[in-house]
């Protein structure tokens, strides 16, 4: 199965994808040079500033646990993503709230409450910004290399109680968040929406089933309803002609959290949280000369923890100026049952 390599102009522009035996024939005559992006392998061109490209499509399928992107061409697959969705900031949210009323009842320095100074202002809540702004930062991620001329998504609704109240509709996290998440992808390029029944009748006109383990790494799970709402638009094929997929696990961080919730003895709570660790951003993806390509966790007594791609556990400590700084991320990649271009 051929796997295909993303290709950019040396003005930034992103062509159409390459072979990769075209890619390594480009990069030794000297008029390519390879790059990498937090997992995704591509190659910028020198000699040539423009050039034709085709449509692409970016078929969306998203899910409460897991979700899928696919870039297609009516010639090519060119890339599967399977993505962990975000789905642990409203515990965070509701603990942050425990302790900072906590705070206020003892007699601790706390910041006064300031007034509501986005009064009038469009806001999302907070899990629901999280959950489509990462969908929305793997669209922007994805439009970096992919020449892409249309979204399509499956629009997935929320069922309100009040069905005899027409507004109830707009107090649904899930409605208020699509509709930012489809205004802002406007911006990338045109967006087109398909039902879920119409999702499918696609699949069945196809032959092609869809896997009832939903937590699973298969093409089966969630890549083929987003290969099948691209190719419904941009067409060329009767059955998927690339089920690799490229896995992505979004990171945690702990922001604002700067020490442990319960003190430890003596009263004293210990450092927890933040985004810096001796000088590399948390997430950030280093070189060992032992371990290979890691991440950054964080860190303890003058050294920082590097962690494994594929589960996160973390496996080593080592002096920073041992590794080498690679890229900023806030995702791991892990390897599933395929895997194609990846670092």
């Amino acid at each position: 199965m051929q796997s295909y390599v993303p290709v950019i102009s040396s003005t930034g522009k992103p062509l159409m994808p390459t072979t990769n035996r075209k890619a390594n024939r480009l990069i030794e005559k000297g008029r390519a040079t390879r790059r990498f992006d937090r997992g995704l392998f591509y190659i910028r061109l020198i000699d040539r500033a423009d050039g034709y490209t085709q449509p692409i499509v970016i078929g969306i399928d998203p899910g409460s646990k897991k979700e899928a992107f696919t870039a297609k061409a009516a010639a090519h697959t060119y890339l599967n993503v399977q993505a962990d969705a975000v789905t642990w900031v409203s515990d965070a949210e509701e603990t942050s709230t425990t302790m900072r009323r906590g705070r206020r009842g003892r007699k601790t320095p706390y910041r006064a409450m300031r007034t509501n100074r986005r009064q009038g202002q469009f806001k999302l809540p907070p899990s629901t910004r999280a959950r489509w702004g990462w969908k929305l930062r793997l669209c922007g991620w994805l439009a970096r290399y992919y020449p892409i001329s249309l979204f399509v998504v499956e629009d997935i609704a929320a069922i309100t109680k009040s069905g005899k109240r027409r507004w109830n509709a707009s107090f649904s996290p899930l409605e208020v968040g699509k509709a930012w998440f489809y205004a802002e992808l406007g911006k990338l390029a045109a967006v087109e929406t398909r039902k879920g029944y119409e999702t499918k009748a696609l699949r069945d006109q196809l032959g092609l089933k869809k896997s009832k383990q939903k937590l699973s790494d298969s093409f089966a799970a969630h890549c083929v309803d987003s290969w099948v709402l691209a190719n419904a638009s941009v067409g060329g094929h009767v059955a998927p002609d690339n089920i690799n997929i490229v896995y992505l696990v979004p990171l945690r961080f702990h922001r604002r959290q700067l020490h442990m919730l319960q003190p430890a003895k003596g009263g004293i709570r210990k450092p927890y949280g933040g985004t810096r660790s001796l000088g590399f951003k948390r997430g950030s993806w280093v070189k060992h000369p032992k371990h290979g390509v890691r991440y950054v966790g964080g860190t303890t007594a003058g050294s920082i923890s590097l962690h494994r791609m594929q589960d996160g556990v973390r496996i080593a400590k080592v002096k920073p100026e041992t590794v080498t700084f690679l890229c900023t991320a806030a995702w791991r990649t892990k390897k599933g049952e395929r895997h194609s271009a990846v670092a």
